[in-house]
């Protein structure tokens, strides 16, 4: 075990990536030359044990390239990857024994097993007694919504239900750290909100288990992860916690009333103390306004102003940048956009 890579800010690390590139080399043909394509440029990354940290990345960012090295499915081209503290290169089998990995969309498994024997069968390849096997199995199938398809053939279920049931077979091992490549990626919204409950509910039932997530769902991330980084072109752009990344945005924090038809009135709720915008536009329901303010006590002005004039308040709600908008500043465009970034 590396030494180096046991602390950061007072806590062990599971994860660490140290100047870590990848590069694919595409061989030459006879219309074209060989080339070079930079997968990973010098990450550095750290996740701290007990964490569940998100990498967002739009396609071809180099997300999975990264989570390949990360469980031994690829070698690093330089730089060095650590697991637990164990390099993935040299000391694959203990990493891999600490390990488990769901990718969405997956189709490992054999079709002529029932949804139980699968799980079980995972169960064996990492020394899971039959008996906790069993129920930890039952308890899972009931979580994703499985349990009345346990004794079903695997090659009967829908993507949908493969999906949940890979969900399961990552977690047969009870893992310490966790690898989620878009988990609930075409499910629906209720399975997707319960296992994302069961996600919270499993890293903290144990402490030091730890999850690295990667996900296309913003709000996702921003309601799961301790911490999250932003990949692009095979760099870190930015890494922290979500709130902080927010407070990163260019786009400020308003106030969105809907009023009664105010009739000139916001004119003077521009002059109120801690206004320091104030726009408004006619609406169905009467004027909406949009108020961006120094602090957000000086909204008790604006409400004060507003009522004491005679008009009713129909509507209130605090607007505040989203992880989505700060990621769009940062990279220059949205996932699923393998166009290059904006200038």
């Amino acid at each position: 075990m590396d030494e180096m890579s046991t602390q950061a800010y007072g806590q062990p690390l599971a994860i660490e990536a140290r100047n870590v590139r990848r590069v694919f080399k595409v061989k030459p043909t006879k219309s074209q030359p060989a080339k070079e394509t930079i997968a990973l440029d010098g990450v550095d990354l750290q996740v701290r044990s007990g964490e569940l940290f998100g990498l967002l990345g739009p396609n071809g960012a180099g997300k999975t390239t990264l989570i390949k090295i990360l469980v031994t499915l690829l070698y690093p081209t330089s730089g060095q990857a650590l697991v637990d503290g164990f390099d993935v290169v040299t000391q694959a089998q203990a990493v891999r024994e600490r390990i488990a990995m769901v990718s969405g969309g997956e189709t490992s498994g054999f079709g002529l097993l029932t949804v139980r024997e699968q799980l079980w069968m995972f169960s064996q390849f990492y020394g899971v007694s039959s008996t906790v096997a069993a129920q930890r199995a039952d308890e899972l199938l009931k979580v994703v919504g499985l349990w009345d398809e346990r004794d079903r053939k695997v090659h009967t279920l829908s993507t949908g239900m493969r999906q949940r049931m890979n969900l399961c077979r990552g977690l047969m091992s009870d893992p310490k750290i966790l690898f989620l490549d878009e988990p609930t990626l075409g499910l629906d919204v209720g399975v997707a909100r319960d296992i994302r409950a069961y996600i919270r509910q499993w890293i903290s039932e144990k402490p030091g288990r730890t999850i690295l997530l990667t996900t296309h769902y913003m709000q996702e991330a921003d309601e799961l992860c301790d911490r999250v980084a932003i990949i692009d072109q095979g760099r870190i752009l930015i890494c922290d916690t979500p709130a902080a990344i927010k407070r990163q945005s260019r786009q400020a924090t308003y106030f969105q009333i809907i009023t009664e038809p105010l009739n000139g009135t916001e004119v003077t709720l521009c002059g109120l103390p801690g206004v320091v915008s104030c726009q408004s536009r006619l609406v169905d329901m009467g004027t909406e306004l949009r108020i961006t303010l120094a602090d957000d006590g000086a909204i008790a002005h604006v409400v004060g102003s507003i009522t004491g004039q005679g008009k009713r308040i129909l509507a209130l709600q605090k607007v505040e940048p989203t992880l989505e908008d700060v990621f769009v500043e940062t990279v220059g465009r949205r996932f699923g956009d393998d166009t290059q970034p904006a200038a």
